[in-house]
């Protein structure tokens, strides 16, 4: 014959540490109820920016990206005014509007490189400088090219310290066998220009050591001797 069970007294239960957390818990969940319906909303609401930002973000690349190989077929034949600004009654956004458009975007930023370039090649090299200077690009390429953008400007404007920096600097970004001996050499010739012997001659001197080969090492000489004369 089966023997009754025998019954836990309550003040057992109590002293359980399983059944005391669980009705702590309970407790403590009862207390916060508000605070954590808030909390998972906020939740919610992050998640849900979070893709719409990251959404938007990707159609206005893409909208940037194709207004960008709309009008790059004028910057390729020199036609850099219609580059610039456009052909609005074609839909055809100028760099200048891409820029301002669809700012942050990575062809926003391709967008800024060329109409400095643009700029730089109407001779309005002040308005290049700033392109260039807002130009934040990640590839080594384009901000080796920015650098040396910059330097021709300064060039240009007769500032060829300044100019034989910015050549130097693109040269250490670069690592273009055709380009880094150009900037090396544009470097030296502007620091030249400005007095600088020695920061020149060490420049060109290093232009022969590492890039023998270059046309651009066959003109050292010649650049090497005015330092001389």
């Amino acid at each position: 014959m089966l023997k009754p069970q025998k019954k836990i007294p309550k003040r057992e239960m109590k002293q359980d540490p399983l059944i005391t957390w669980y009705f702590e818990a309970q407790q403590w969940f009862e207390s916060r109820k508000k605070l954590l319906s808030y909390i998972g909303l906020a939740v919610v609401a992050v998640i849900a920016g979070g893709w719409i930002y990251m959404n938007n973000r990707t159609q206005a690349e893409q909208n940037a990206s194709a207004a960008l190989g709309k009008v790059m077929r004028y910057y390729d034949l020199g036609q850099y005014e219609l580059a610039i600004n456009g052909i609005p009654q074609e839909n055809i956004r100028g760099l200048q509007s891409i820029v301002d458009e669809y700012d942050g975007t990575a062809s926003a930023e391709q967008s800024q490189f060329y109409l400095a370039n643009a700029y730089y090649n109407l001779r309005q090299y002040d308005k290049a400088l700033e392109q260039f200077a807002g130009a934040d690009l990640d590839d080594a390429m384009f901000v080796a090219s920015v650098r040396a953008g910059q330097g021709a400007c300064y060039e240009a404007l007769g500032q060829y310290a300044e100019a034989g920096s910015s050549f130097e600097e693109a040269s250490n970004i670069s690592s273009d066998e055709l380009l880094t001996p150009e900037y090396l050499y544009d470097a030296g010739r502007n620091f030249i220009k400005s007095g600088d012997r020695t920061r020149a001659e060490s420049l060109l001197t290093k232009l022969k050591k590492d890039h023998p080969m270059s046309v651009y090492a066959r003109e050292v000489d010649k650049l090497l001797a005015e330092l001389n004369t």
